[in-house]
């Protein structure tokens, strides 16, 4: 037993005791927790420590948003807007912006995807903001350590795909290639190998598809082929992980929306789309489901101020689901382009 290992975690108390006290710190303290000693620290870096926390239910839910920064002065911003990881609590109802990537300091790649599983938020793909072309990087962001962390690329660039996360591995399928050629193959990557492994390819192209977890399978929403862009399928495709193999779902979207973003799964796994629940989001809507509720954004119209909801998630399918007007500080209340849900 090496040293750090005979350190009481708290002295004078119980192993089992100190344990629970550590598990009752606020995910936002792990970063200076960390340092009070060793073994503090690889307690707190620990898998086993996080899904403890989950179990007795001391993680935290939190939306992350690839949210439009401020224009820096009231002038008309020129060009595509700059954008940023927002973060918000659903318990506090504060706001906080995550560092940014070093490799992007001055904005994320455009139209990136976001997801998280197991506390750490993944960001993959998207645009180079300056060149505009199709990139293959992937970040890992561990919120203990507030830093990011530089992944294998993506085995092929990809713009416009689904993606999904889930028990330390990201699932992604379709989109288009450089040549925006709709694409049906599918990759997941694990996060704690750093390492890529293809999958069986859907039975179909699906270009500006949505991707979502239920249970445990990944499942691709909509999108459509090269020869019949923009006209969006009803159709689903459903990644069974207890399988590996896809099964077609018929009619799982009843939209004639893009289903990027804007994707909600109700409590029998029925999808809807958050654009058509409320005409307050009916341009632009994104929602992201935090358990008890769902944030949700958008605007009346092309050109709206961005509006800021939650939906109560406790009523029973059939129900209509209102939106809360939340108020937002103003540096928060910009386009929300995407978003996950993060349980730290």
């Amino acid at each position: 037993m090496n040293q750090a290992e005979l350190i009481e975690l708290l002295p004078g108390l119980p192993e089992d005791i100190a344990l629970e006290c550590l598990t009752r710190l606020h995910y936002s303290t792990h970063h200076i927790a960390s340092r009070v000693c060793r073994r503090w620290n690889r307690i707190l870096q620990s898998k086993s420590f996080y899904y403890h926390r989950k179990q007795t239910g001391f993680t935290h839910k939190a939306a992350c948003l690839v949210q439009a920064l401020p224009a820096p002065s009231e002038r008309k911003q020129m060009g595509q807007p700059r954008y940023a990881i927002s973060v918000f609590d659903s318990v506090t109802h504060t706001w906080d912006r995550v560092n940014p990537i070093p490799k992007y300091a001055d904005g994320l790649p455009m139209f990136c995807q976001i997801g998280s599983t197991e506390g750490k938020l993944i960001v993959m793909g998207g645009w180079n903001p300056t060149t505009w072309d199709p990139i293959k990087d992937v970040f890992v962001y561990d919120f203990m350590t507030c830093l990011w962390k530089k992944c294998k690329d993506m085995p092929e660039p990809r713009s416009f795909f689904a993606m999904g996360a889930c028990g330390g591995r990201v699932f992604i399928a379709g989109g288009h290639d450089e040549s925006k050629n709709a694409m049906r193959t599918a990759w997941v990557f694990d996060i704690e190998l750093n390492e890529w492994t293809e999958l069986p390819g859907m039975s179909e192209e699906r270009d500006e598809c949505e991707g979502v977890i239920i249970g445990s399978d990944f499942c691709v929403v909509s999108g459509y082929d090269t020869e019949t862009q923009g006209r969006f399928k009803s159709s689903a495709e459903l990644y069974e992980l207890s399988t590996g193999q896809w099964r077609r779902v018929e009619d799982a979207w009843g939209s004639s929306q893009c289903p990027r973003a804007c994707v909600g799964v109700g409590k029998n796994g029925n999808l809807k789309c958050w654009g058509e629940s409320d005409p307050n989001v009916k341009v632009g809507a994104c929602g992201v489901d935090l358990g008890d509720g769902t944030l949700v954004t958008g605007s009346v119209y092309q050109g709206a101020p961005h509006g800021f909801f939650l939906v109560n998630n406790n009523k029973k399918d059939g129900q209509n689901s209102k939106l809360t007007k939340i108020d937002v500080p103003d540096e928060f209340s910009g386009f929300v382009q995407s978003g996950c849900c993060v349980e730290i």
